[in-house]
Parts: C-alpha cells; structure tokens; sequence
C-alpha cells in the first residue's frame, strides 16, 4: 500500500506542470539594454521609446503605457539628449480619449506610426519607408522622399519564433546617401530647438541664443544669411565653436559656412557670438528641418523590441540610427524538455501504478494463504 501511495504522489508531481493554469502578469527583463548593447546605442545616437508589454493590447489595457514608461526608465537613459522616454508605439488608426491622456499624462509626445488622426497634445509620425525586410525593401519609395521630410522605415527582427530577414542592398544603399541619420525623438526637439533660436547684430558681431529646453537637450539648427565672411564663432566662455564637415550625417554642435551666410547649430539654453569682417546691412534668419543642410532624415523605426541583442544583431556596424520601440517581454517559460519529460511521465505513470497495485495484492493474497 506505501508503494501504491507514493507512485501515485509521484505522478501528481510531475504532472503539475502540465495541468496547472498558467501564470498571468509574469514579465521577463531584457538585459541587454542595460548591459553592452544598450549602452553602445545610445552612445552612437539611438532613441529607445516605448511600445508596451509584449502580448497585451495598449488600446484595451492602458496601463501598460506607464508600466512600460517605468520598465525602461529602470534600465537605460532614452537618448543622450534626455534620459525620459518620449516616443511611443501604438499599431492603431485611431486612439481614444483615455489612451491619449494616459500617453500625455505618463510624458510621452511621440506616438506613431500607423495613426491616421493626430490626436490633441501628441506628435504623430508616419511609417512612409516601407520596410527592411527582404523582399519588402523598397529603394523607390525611399529616393522619392521630400526635402525637409523624416523618413520611417519599418523593422521587426521576429515575429514568434520565425526570424525576419533584412536587406542587405537596401541597408547599404541607405548608408550611402546624403541624409540626416536621426531618430523620432531627436528630430521633434531638434525643430523646436531651431524654432526658439533668435540673433540680433551689433555691427559686425551678431549673437545668438536659445531659449532653454523643457524636455530633451537637443540642439537646434538654423540658417543664416549674410554676405560678410565669417571671422570666428564661439560660445559665452570665449571657446570656439567646432566647424561641421560637408559629410557629418549624425545630429552635432557646429557651425558650416555656405556660399550666402552659414548653418549654426546649437544646444538649447546657450549663447553664440559670431564675428564678421564687416558690418552686416541684411540679416536673415531661418530654422531648419534637417541638420547640416541635408535633404531630409531617415530613421530605421524597430517595432516589438522585446530583445535588444536579437532586434540589433544585423546591424552591428551600421552607421543608421535607430528608433527602438521596447516591448516588456513575456517570462519566458520552461524548455521543450521538461514538458517532454511530463508527457513521458504521463504514459509511464499510470503503467507504474498498474504494476505496483498488482504486486500489492499478490503479495496479499501471498500473506492471506500462508
């Protein structure tokens, strides 16, 4: 009878894994955002913005946009020009009141990017890039951009298990082009930067200043036009202002001359004077789009990143920029093998039990003859 007893305790073990109703709520980390990888990415100039918990409808359970907000504030910085996340990821057309306020009241400003309404308060961006999934890539579309537009492109490394091909051609074609390399948020403060930047001239000296920012650091570029030549530019401090590089396609402070005046860009909250051979008749001052005076910026825009060394690991020496929407992932559950073992277990069991009840009661009909 103990033998009969503990086969069947045994068999109620290992089946529990089988038949017990599975976890709900139960979230995994990716670490890879806060060790070499992500680290490595903010440095080169990525964003890393918010697309919720894995599974989990955003529209239906609103407050995984705070929860997502917390879960990647908790392991990395979203850009180096702002530590808070503010694009967010949303495969809707229309979102309703309670999930715009939710993403204004968690900070978010950027929503994108399948929406066609705005809504009140938040910044929409548009996937006008296609893809770069092999096969889907397409160079026409991304040739046919607008000057002064910014350019979305669609990545998804997985979809479940299946792993999405990129497209080699398309990737180095696009590390080839004259184009702002730059992600949602930085080119939303950038604009706002250039916007909130002003000049006044004092005979051949003209100064420039921003306002400060509320939110992301990011400096601002605008165009000047004079025809003077430029002696030197430099901050309040007296250290000169670095001169940009006709090629420079990454966001940096500087200054470029060009044929009728010259591009500035500059940090929020600062001063530049700039000194030139002559008194300037004519001013004329213009916030720009684009950084350097490029046609237009491409961002690669990475949909579900529920696991930064898998979402990145085509690009390993890529020049783009990426904006990495983060997904929380799903724990993720226990091997093949162990479910394999249990299924073994569910077969072998019963026939355990079959041959220890019959050996008890041959042992005790044995017992009761003699």
């Amino acid at each position: 009878m103990h033998s009969r007893c503990w086969a069947l305790s045994l068999g109620l073990i290992l089946l529990s894994p089988i038949v017990a109703p599975s976890a709900v709520g139960e979230w995994g980390t990716d670490t890879w955002l806060t060790n070499v990888i992500g680290p490595e990415r903010l440095e080169h100039g990525d964003e890393f913005g918010c697309h919720g918990f894995e599974g989990v409808d955003t529209i239906e359970e609103n407050w995984v946009i705070s929860g997502c907000r917390d879960y990647l504030a908790g392991l990395t910085d979203s850009s180096k020009w702002g530590s808070d996340p503010v694009s967010f990821g949303i495969e809707a057309k229309v979102l309703d009141q309670d999930t715009v306020d939710s993403l204004v009241e968690s900070g978010f400003v950027i929503v994108g990017d399948s929406l066609e309404e705005v809504p009140e308060g938040l910044v929409s961006m548009v996937r006008n890039g296609g893809s770069l999934e092999k096969g889907v890539a397409d160079i026409e579309l991304l040739e046919s951009a607008e000057a002064d537009s910014l350019v979305s492109v669609y990545w998804r490394a997985r979809v479940g298990d299946f792993r999405v091909r990129d497209d080699a051609e398309v990737i180095s074609w696009l590390e080839n082009q004259q184009v702002w390399f730059t992600t949602w948020g930085e080119w939303h403060f950038h604009g706002i930067s250039g916007r909130s930047t002003s000049v006044i001239s004092d005979g051949s000296v003209l100064t420039s200043t921003s306002l400060p920012s509320v939110r992301w650091n990011v400096p601002g570029t605008i165009r000047l036009q004079f025809e003077q030549d430029v002696l030197s530019v430099s901050d309040s401090s007296g250290a000169k202002i670095p001169q940009i590089p006709l090629d420079l396609r990454d966001l940096s402070i500087g200054w470029r001359p060009t044929e009728t005046g010259m591009f500035l860009t500059q940090a929020p909250g600062t001063n530049i004077t700039i000194e030139l051979d002559g008194p300037a008749d004519t001013i004329e001052t213009t916030p720009m789009s684009t950084f350097n005076g490029l046609h237009h910026g491409v961002t690669i825009v990475g949909h579900h990143t529920s696991n930064l060394f898998r979402w990145t690991q085509d690009f390993p020496e890529s020049i783009l920029s990426f904006t990495w929407l983060v997904e929380r992932p799903e724990k993720e559950g226990i091997s093949w093998i162990i479910p394999a073992f249990a299924v073994s277990m569910i077969i072998a069991v019963p026939a355990s039990i079959y041959f220890l009840v019959k050996k008890d009661v041959s042992m005790m009909s044995t017992d009761q003859d003699e």
